[in-house]
């Protein structure tokens, strides 16, 4: 992969729409990653394996807070690697193929249950987030490099995101309904892992064949060490708000994630066909609503419409805790809300991430763009890993029971609770407050335009930009 680049520029304009599609794919892989650990992992520990909710909540944590130091690493190789495929598309195809094998292997349980199955599934999945992080990393990097226009972002992050919506949708209601047609236990987790595995390895594949003639930008040298990396990151003002933001409120996401199946077996009463029913609520208004949220990120700017999308989303995940006393369509209603607002908060996040690098080339001269999706996918991928480890050690304060039946145990008044609030209001908690710190979040167009219009030695200047979001 060392060979002399010949990287080309980015694109002034729109992209080809098959560059779109194909880059859009790569969700597949990062959907299904993100989604099936953190929605199966802690109750296939605490249900299957017998582990206890706290000890189960530590295993899903560590292995992925792993990645807050190993996906700045990945940005800085990525950054360095030359080949005649680009910076970043060799490890759409390398990685992502380990990454769909690592996988299957979670959930391959060599060992019956107890504390042997967790030490396995912990070193499993410590090696499959590592090759996440150096698929996630170069792929998050590449709509930077891929053109250079602000709008042409927000619609390659909107294909992005209606995939990965697509991707949460299949891989999230799929994978449980595998589970049970595999004889639930650990035989039907195996089969559980090699579907999602498949679906890994082939947005891997259409991720990387799908963008061998987009253009690939001009990727320049990062910096050599992880201390450096977060001295560029802190002299971003911008970036450094939205990143913190994001962070929390992922892992108030991937609290929800992690409590589906406790939510619908403990509260719906509806282990079979209860997480499925969420899943569809869930991603299903989200593929629908794309399109309006792409139309209002133009009329009030992305900065307020992340703003309004969190809102909904911290609102309807507030609106849940009246679940025990709604029927089961008012909660699958506001299911359906929060799918709408969690849609809007990933798309203007994710619009907002290629701005920031630009505004960071613009203000330094240099193109670091592994740098910053480094750091980025460190802090996702601790926020996701952050919310099933919050969700566990409710449970454990709550009283919950494990089992090594394949099946919950009975649980007490205390811990059906902790299974509500869990998936309620700790989950508001998270995404709400991180709003106000997209304050200092100023880069708009404008602001960027005059950026990129200052000589280098003037746009050094630490972060400071002007500019709101009235456009």
């Amino acid at each position: 992969m060392k060979t002399p680049p010949g990287p080309g520029p980015s694109a002034a304009g729109p992209l080809p729409r098959p560059v779109h599609a194909g880059y859009a794919l790569g969700s597949l892989a990062t959907g299904a990653f993100g989604t099936v650990p953190g929605l199966l992992l802690l109750p296939y520990l605490t249900d299957t394996l017998g582990v206890a909710a706290g000890m189960a909540a530590l295993l899903v944590l560590l292995p992925k807070a792993w990645d807050v130091l190993v996906n700045p690493v990945a940005g800085r190789i990525s950054d360095r690697t030359r080949s005649r495929w680009g910076a970043r598309r060799p490890y759409l195809l390398v990685a992502g193929l380990a990454l769909a094998v690592l996988f299957a292997s979670i959930f391959a349980a060599p060992f019956g249950n107890g504390s042997a199955a967790a030490a396995y599934v912990a070193v499993a999945f410590l090696a499959t987030a590592t090759a996440f992080a150096f698929f996630q990393v170069p792929y998050v990097a590449m709509p930077a490099e891929l053109t250079d226009d602000y709008a042409e972002r927000t619609r390659l992050m909107t294909w992005r995101i209606a995939v990965l919506a697509l991707a949460i949708l299949v891989s999230g209601a799929v994978a449980p309904l595998v589970v049970s047609a595999g004889g639930d236990g650990v035989a039907g987790h195996r089969w559980m892992g090699l579907f999602v595995a498949a679906l890994i390895a082939l947005g891997a594949l259409g991720a990387f064949l799908g963008t061998r003639s987009a253009p690939t930008g001009t990727v320049g040298g990062s910096e050599p060490t992880l201390r450096a990396q977060l001295a560029v990151a802190s002299a971003n003002r911008p970036f450094r708000a939205l990143l913190i933001c994001f962070v929390v409120q992922s892992a108030g996401v991937a609290t929800i994630l992690a409590g589906v199946n406790y939510f619908a077996g403990q509260i719906l009463r509806d282990d079979e066909s209860g997480p499925t029913l969420l899943f569809v609520c869930f991603v299903g208004p989200a593929l629908l609503v794309m399109p309006i949220w792409t139309r209002v990120g133009a009329r009030l700017g992305k900065r307020t419409a992340l703003v309004v999308a969190s809102v909904i989303l911290a609102a309807g995940a507030l609106a849940l805790v009246a679940a025990p006393v709604l029927p089961a369509v008012a909660v699958y209603l506001v299911v359906a809300v929060i799918g709408v607002g969690y849609a809007g908060q990933q798309v203007f996040a994710l619009a907002m991430l290629p701005d920031c690098i630009a505004y960071d080339t613009a203000r330094t001269g240099r193109r670091q763009a592994g740098v910053f999706t480094g750091l980025w996918t460190a802090g996702e991928t601790f926020g996701l890993a952050l919310g099933p480890g919050i969700y566990g050690l409710v449970l454990q304060i709550s009283g919950y029971v494990s089992s090594d039946t394949g099946s919950a145990a009975a649980q007490s008044d205390s811990a059906r609770l902790g299974v509500l609030l869990g998936f309620t209001l700790i989950p508001a908690l998270l995404i709400a407050p991180p709003i106000l710190l997209l304050r200092r979040y100023t880069l708009t167009p404008a602001a960027l335009a005059a950026a990129l219009a200052a000589p280098v030695t003037a746009r050094v200047d630490h972060g400071a930009v002007v500019g709101d979001e009235s456009h």
